[in-house]
């Protein structure tokens, strides 16, 4: 099966990569006997979904009257999203365990939460003994995080400021620690990362830390016909019409979906990892090779990626990933569809690059260029595809 196509790209070459291969981290989280007797734990010392149903519920503070429009500006005002986020447990769960049980990182220790939200983090803080807790959110929901707030008596302790990060000055000079849950699908969407290089820049104290401290974004490539003819070739012939047109902007739109680990065809590659307490803006656009060998002969639709984030600063590494192989999570994966069906064997390699950058007209959304090509026994190929994550 021949794909060359005489007016794509020339092969990408193939480099060594041999040593950016991910190796396994065994995050505290993934220990199911120390699960079981955290959740029993939580279960028994959390009274926060008591507390919540004694609010005051007014609909102006999370934005009763807002239509659809409205939630494009300003999606964080609706509480589904928080409830979305505060069920993912693996999310949730990790964040309060790396601050219970690392306390002397917060002990009498000033506090920044970067996109509060709920204040969920905040008051996890300051329950971990925080001096005190500044939470910035700049959705309506500043508004319910103040109620909840003063309904869990930390008000004393915990600032809810609404606005802007960039707008807002804090009424101190420097924090201690920052805290917050700023990654999107595909790890860098919505673009809250440089929110948060803004504030360790603008208030962290000289040896202060950042939480968590490091990100990874990973690739590998799976067979997933049934779902691509499902979402993509259905454009093909619609009731007995031609829609293909439609069809082109499906393949540069990234699909958010859960990935099951069976369709794994190749290895998974690191492509970059990010020192959040290190880093600048500019790293977050980068482009990256990569080398993905097959496992078994098979079919290839789509490269998927994934990340994992950590929290090196605790007595033990904490941290977990959204990868197909772990635990579910409200990111799921990323799935990026190949306009080629790729026939590989095992042993062959699936060679390219990718280039990941913030879009120019609106930075929180990404675009994404991947070369790939395939020199194999049964399908020959090279190609440019570009995606926009919106």
């Amino acid at each position: 099966m021949d794909l060359r196509d005489d007016n794509s790209d020339d092969m990408a070459t193939n480099s060594s990569l041999d040593g950016q291969m991910p190796r396994k981290i065994r995050f505290q989280y993934e220990d199911e006997d120390q699960d079981e007797t955290v959740d029993e734990a939580i279960t028994e010392s959390s009274n926060l979904d008591d507390d919540l149903q004694m609010c005051d519920i007014d609909e102006s503070m999370i934005g009763g009257d807002k239509t659809s429009a409205d939630y494009y500006f300003d999606s964080y005002s609706h509480f589904g999203i928080h409830e979305e986020m505060l069920k993912d447990m693996v999310r949730t769960k990790t964040y309060q365990n790396v601050i219970y049980k690392n306390s002397f990182l917060f002990k009498d220790k000033v506090v920044l939460d970067v996109g509060a939200g709920t204040g969920i983090l905040s008051l996890f803080c300051a329950k971990a003994g925080a001096k005190h807790v500044y939470a910035i959110e700049c959705s309506h929901m500043a508004d319910m995080a103040q109620e909840i707030v003063k309904t869990n008596g930390f008000s004393d302790v915990i600032t809810v400021l609404k606005g802007k990060v960039e707008e807002i000055e804090l009424p101190i000079t420097q924090v201690d620690v920052i805290v917050s849950e700023w990654m999107g699908y595909f790890l860098l969407f919505e673009n809250m990362l440089n929110t948060v290089l803004y504030a360790r820049d603008k208030w962290l104290v000289n040896g202060g830390v950042v939480l968590p401290d490091k990100a990874s974004l990973y690739l590998t490539a799976i067979e997933d016909a049934d779902y691509k003819d499902d979402k993509i070739e259905f454009w093909n012939n619609v009731y007995g019409f031609n829609m293909s047109c439609i069809k082109k902007q499906a393949m540069m739109e990234p699909l958010v979906d859960t990935v099951d680990q069976n369709q794994i065809v190749t290895n998974c590659q690191l492509l970059k990892t990010m020192d959040i307490s290190k880093m600048t803006p500019g790293d977050a656009s980068f482009t990256a090779p990569f080398k993905l060998v097959a496992e078994r002969d098979d079919y290839i639709h789509a490269f998927v990626a994934y990340f994992d984030v950590s929290f090196t600063k605790c007595h033990k590494l904490m941290g977990f990933s959204t990868g197909p192989k772990s635990r579910a999570t409200h990111w799921k994966q990323t799935v990026l569809y190949l306009e080629d069906v790729l026939t590989i064997c095992e042993g062959e390699a699936l060679v390219g690059n990718m280039t990941v950058a913030q879009n120019k007209k609106n930075p929180r959304d990404v675009d994404i260029m991947v070369k790939y090509s395939l020199n194999g026994r049964r399908c020959v190929v090279s190609r440019t595809q570009y995606y926009k994550m919106r």
